[in-house]
């Protein structure tokens, strides 16, 4: 079986973003995670070019590489042209695969944004639908989200939406034909086979 850092090295973002890395920091230094979270991209980047298999396995069953949010400063500042932000994208991808996500809790996290980003785009063709989204699960909306489910066709009335409308509009009905070929998309992209992963990972680490 191929070791992690042999299945790093089949994406392309991995052999991308990590060239020669000296340790200089910078990457860290412009990072906006690195000034909220003890998150350190200069750290990832010696890790995985170190190739020690138990500290990228650490890796991958931690919350750390979910603090990245992608907005690749690291790209734009470093002197050697590395991209911590490839090589993260290259990691969750990996710990996805593996089911070592499940291990910590921000990893676990993936499942509800699969489900609630992911399963929505599948089923209405929008990311964030009203009609998915509670306190229950999502207790920060607090009691003003509440009122606004509860007075949704009146309030987008009101905004000129279209909600659930045939024809143009915001919130509009998308159509069966445009969602089977949204599907099929994410099918020949590998997204349907990468969320079905993330199901099936999850519940066998239950």
């Amino acid at each position: 079986m191929a070791t992690l850092l042999e299945q790093l090295k089949t994406d392309i973002r991995f052999l991308e973003g990590l060239k020669a890395c000296i340790n200089c920091g910078t990457c860290t230094a412009i990072c906006p995670a690195a000034q909220f979270y003890d998150y350190d991209p200069r750290q990832i980047a010696d890790t995985v070019q170190n190739g020690n298999e138990l500290e990228i396995e650490a890796l991958l069953k931690s919350d750390t590489i979910w603090y990245c949010g992608e907005c690749l400063s690291c790209k734009t500042r470093c002197p050697r042209g590395n991209t911590p932000g490839y090589i993260i994208q290259s990691l969750r991808h990996l710990s996805q695969e593996t089911g070592y996500f499940t291990f910590s809790g921000r990893g676990r996290q993936q499942l509800q944004v699969k489900r609630l980003v992911g399963d929505n785009m599948l089923k209405y063709g929008y990311c964030v639908y009203i009609d998915e989204i509670d306190t229950t699960e999502h207790p920060e909306q607090g009691p003003v989200w509440d009122w606004f489910r509860q007075n949704t066709d009146t309030i987008l009335q009101k905004l000129g939406a279209n909600y659930k409308g045939n024809g143009a509009g915001t919130l509009r009905k998308i159509s069966e034909t445009d969602l089977d070929e949204l599907r099929k998309i994410f099918t020949e992209t590998g997204a349907m086979e990468r969320f079905e992963n993330i199901e099936n990972k999850f519940h066998s680490n239950e």
